[in-house]
């Protein structure tokens, strides 16, 4: 877990339930809301080599004197999120304290990175790949917000967050298919933050620069997104996941209460950089 910026975080104690706990920006989260004051639960998919990492994760976290509750499922799969909603209600009314989920983090990056159309069907997208797209990168945050509100989870100053990407409105090679599901979820938060509003829960997705993370070395032809990025940014350099998790600590504030339903860009002006 890389450390975070020497820049002060704001106190946010508290729960905090992270999709995609052990890497990338879910791991930088995790990191900079511990620092903060919250507990954290990682939801995550791990095999045994990269089991390491989670465990160093949580090692982590507990220094900063939280606890660190992690799940290793499949976020998308129905039956392994009602479990854990479950386990969390659980241990929630063992404690006894009232507590609920602070934040909620959808930082879940896992979709298939081929074109619509190939030189062969097998080099093109198929249904199911598009469908299972969509329901991890897109579909799931409804999914999560709505097991968490029949367990009573979630409540007033509860703020939910998404990971977009600029690639909601911009084709990019073999994006096809994530470019789709990104543009679902922004569809997603609108429609949360109109009818979670009154129940003073926001919904906002964030869209981070261009970051060197796991997910981005996937896409083809990242390597150009990157020297890009670096002409654009003012800063000339790319996002740091840290710069997206000190900007969640803040935005995460009962001060935000009157944010809501927006599409929140923390690049260093790359986006506005024409």
């Amino acid at each position: 877990m890389s450390t975070p910026p020497p820049v002060p975080i704001p106190a946010l104690p508290g729960w905090a339930l992270i999709l995609g706990a052990s890497s990338g920006f879910g791991e930088a989260v995790s990191s900079v809301l511990a620092r903060a004051g919250c507990h954290i639960i990682g939801v995550h998919l791990d095999r045994r080599a990269t089991m390491p990492n989670v465990e160093r994760i949580q090692t982590e976290i507990r220094a900063f004197g939280r606890e660190a509750w992690f799940f290793n499922v499949n976020a998308a799969d129905a039956t392994r999120r009602r479990e854990v909603c479950d386990e969390v209600a659980r241990r929630f009314q063992e404690r006894a304290r009232g507590e609920t989920v602070r934040v909620l983090l959808h930082s879940l990056a896992f979709g298939s990175l081929r074109p619509y159309v190939g030189a062969e069907p097998d080099d093109e997208l198929n249904e199911k790949q598009i469908e299972m797209t969509s329901d991890v990168m897109a579909h799931s945050l409804v999914y999560w917000t709505q097991d968490l509100l029949r367990r009573q989870l979630l409540a007033a100053e509860s703020r939910i967050f998404a990971m977009t990407s600029t690639g909601s409105s911009t084709a990019w090679k073999g994006y096809g298919a994530v470019g789709a599901a990104k543009a679902a979820l922004e569809s997603h938060v609108r429609q949360l933050a109109y009818e979670l509003g009154p129940r003073g829960i926001t919904a906002n997705a964030i869209c981070a620069g261009v970051t060197d993370t796991p997910a981005l070395r996937k896409i083809p032809d990242h390597e150009a997104m990157v020297q890009v990025a670096l002409r654009k940014n003012p800063s000339r350099r790319l996002t740091r996941p840290e710069d997206v998790a000190c900007a969640i600590a803040a935005l995460a504030q009962p001060s935000t209460y009157w944010m809501n339903g927006n599409v929140i860009y923390v690049d260093g002006g790359e986006a506005a950089s024409g």
